[in-house]
């Protein structure tokens, strides 16, 4: 799934907006504070969803009432499948990290949008055939809205997560503050600990 939607997002060719950006140096961090923010929207979304989905699902999927080994494979299943889905539509959002509207263009990238078409058919393949491959059973109906359903709303979460302004200041140069205080203390206590750092 990641290599797919890493190369689903190479595919997709530069836009003006990108071309009007100053140029990036060579030593600031890979991941920007927009992708930083955009991220952490996304996980901690993705975590609690998932986490309420593992304690809670048999009672919220009403699976109380089947075999115990099988509602429990079916929450798994629906666990797997609204994680993958949740990838999937963030995808769309991870085009554009810093625009709302994330789907500009979108239907010009056939590439793209093969890629997308592909990692839902094989998951399609997955749940619903390769049961006793991959410990899954088939979803109804039901359970698909869902999956769909959770995976959907990272669309109009990314889209109010962008609202939130981020510091220009890179976040890597808060976490170094605080190292290269350690490391001068460290390095100002080791010869009165009659250690070198050689």
């Amino acid at each position: 799934m990641d290599t797919l939607g890493a190369l689903a997002l190479a595919t997709e060719p530069p836009t003006d907006h990108l071309m009007h950006r100053t140029p990036v140096g060579r030593r600031e961090p890979l991941i920007t504070n927009i992708m930083w923010r955009n991220l952490l929207i996304q996980a901690l979304y993705q975590v609690a969803v998932l986490l309420v989905l593992n304690f809670r699902g048999l009672s919220i999927l009403h699976l109380n009432q089947d075999d115990r080994k099988h509602a429990t494979i079916a929450k798994n299943t629906v666990i797997f499948n609204a994680f993958v889905l949740c990838q999937v539509f963030n995808e769309f959002n991870a085009r554009k990290p810093d625009e709302i509207n994330v789907f500009k263009g979108v239907t010009k990238n056939h590439l793209f949008m093969g890629i997308v078409g592909f990692t839902v058919i094989l998951q399609i393949i997955l749940i619903e055939f390769t049961g006793d491959f991959t410990t899954t059973v088939r979803l109804n109906w039901k359970q698909w809205l869902i999956c769909v359903a959770i995976g959907i709303v990272s669309w109009p979460l990314a889209a109010v997560g962008k609202l939130i302004p981020v510091p220009k200041t890179p976040l890597s140069v808060y976490f170094r503050k605080p190292f290269r205080r350690f490391r001068t203390a460290r390095n100002a206590l080791m010869p009165q600990w009659g250690l070198s750092l050689n």
